[in-house]
């Protein structure tokens, strides 16, 4: 008799291994800004620098990389219904669309790399900062697009594993890197502050992409041999890509809005808002891990037309999920006032930090079922509904939220109750439409 429900330990085995590894990307700008936020030299204009910054490059990264949900997509569902012959010649020519996108993408933005920060209202010091810092760091844009395409075919295989050795290793790395190159080694290396993190990065990027290359070769069926004749399931992975690259923009805008508003705040409350966003993040990918393992099953279990185990799974990774956001509320909550010490040590930056803190973690379980369902429906191919959603929470959500607000000063509160309300209207909205869709199909 078939099993009606995904056990816990199956979905484990890729949510732990997921977790992991989703926390080793955001550790990377954390430890950045930890670092970059602890010089002596000019720290508040460095530690804002790299927050704008950072958010920039996490805005094109999550753009551009929605290939490899789609990717992930494709193989589970193809691994379901037994059918992976069919996409062999898929993924090269994936991985190679992946690798021009980013090639394209580093040279218009480091050509217009000073207007571009310009719009988040970064000028002086701050500006020149920016400029150094992403001149650099956009050098690992085409390891990171391609690493995370081959990280899509790993999930889609029902391996998380993999990606999380990778990712690991490349946190750790940039930690060790980051430490010695921003504050350099007395007499052996000179401190180059900003660049130093910037250089790390590129090297742990470099480093994963090493490490992924020699799983995709060693453990999956695939190989990069291309063909001329395009793959049939090519134009269905180019759709849910461009529904997710509008998805991933509007997400993005969000972002973006906010610390441009932060930005014009002052120095002080881009730096506060630095540490909050990558927080945010971090937790976000933390959760992260149970929604690529809700990404990967649920796939797999659409094509075997499996929706009583699909129903299951969506209740069972949500309350997973909700669970290890309330002991990361937990413990935040005992630590409340020291955290900010670890990115900063300046007095108004700590003090603006923690008058906004409590929003961020009192938000963490609605962005749990958020993400959940989210991840859901990345596995079934619903990037349409996705992007609507994302397009409604940004526009009919956050942004007003935001500039209402503002208007009456309330500066970073206004920021972080406008998440709160687009993470509610993401969160609801998948909900009801999984329910009447899949449930009703049991």
């Amino acid at each position: 008799m078939e099993k009606t429900k995904i056990s816990f330990k199956e979905i484990n085995k890729l949510a732990i291994p997921a977790i992991i590894a989703g926390i080793a990307e955001p550790l990377i700008s954390l430890t950045d800004i930890a670092v970059i936020g602890n010089v002596k030299e000019n720290p508040v204009e460095a530690l804002a620098a790299a927050g704008i910054v950072g958010s920039f490059l996490s805005a094109i990264i999550w753009i551009v990389a929605q290939t490899k949900t789609a990717i992930s997509a494709i193989v589970s569902q193809h691994l379901g219904s037994n059918r992976i012959n069919a996409i062999k010649t898929l993924i090269p020519q994936a991985l190679a669309f992946n690798l021009i996108l980013s090639i394209i993408i580093y040279i218009s933005t480091t050509i217009l790399v000073e207007e571009i920060f310009q719009l988040y209202n970064a000028e002086g010091l701050l500006l020149e900062y920016a400029k150094d810092y992403y001149t650099i760091r956009a050098i690992g844009y085409p390891l990171t697009l391609v690493t995370f395409a081959i990280f899509g075919v790993f999930r889609g295989l029902q391996n998380t594993l993999w990606a999380m050795k990778c990712s690991l290793t490349g946190a750790l790395v940039n930690v060790v890197l980051d430490i010695i190159l921003v504050y350099g080694i007395d007499g052996i290396i000179p401190a180059m502050h900003m660049k130093g993190a910037a250089y790390a990065s590129v090297v742990a990027q470099l480093v994963m992409f090493g490490m992924a290359l020699y799983f995709f070769f060693t453990k999956t069926p695939f190989g990069l041999s291309l063909r001329f004749k395009v793959n049939p399931q090519m134009k269905r992975l180019l759709g849910l890509s461009l529904n997710l690259f509008v998805r991933a923009t509007s997400l993005n805008f969000a972002i973006y809005l906010a610390n441009a508003y932060a930005t014009g705040y002052g120095e002080t409350y881009i730096a506060a808002q630095s540490i909050l966003m990558n927080i945010w993040l971090f937790f976000s990918f933390f959760v992260d891990g149970y929604a690529s393992a809700g990404n990967a099953i649920s796939g797999k279990l659409l094509g075997g037309k499996q929706y009583k185990k699909l129903w299951l799974l969506s209740i069972d990774i949500s309350k997973y999920a909700i669970i290890i956001s309330l002991i990361l509320m937990g413990i935040c909550a005992i630590f409340y006032n020291q955290i900010g010490l670890l990115f900063n040590k300046e007095e108004t930056v700590l003090v603006l930090f923690s008058s906004a803190f409590w929003i961020v973690l009192l938000m963490q379980p609605v962005n749990a079922i958020a993400f959940m369902f989210d991840g859901i429906f990345k596995g079934l191919g619903e990037a349409a509904y996705l992007r609507n959603v994302l397009l409604a929470a940004t526009f009919l959500g956050f942004t007003p939220t935001l500039l209402l607000f503002d208007s009456i000063g309330w500066k970073l509160h206004a920021i972080w109750i406008a998440f709160f309300v687009w993470m509610l209207i993401r969160g609801i909205s998948l909900v009801i439409k999984f329910k009447r869709k899949y449930v009703n199909a049991i």
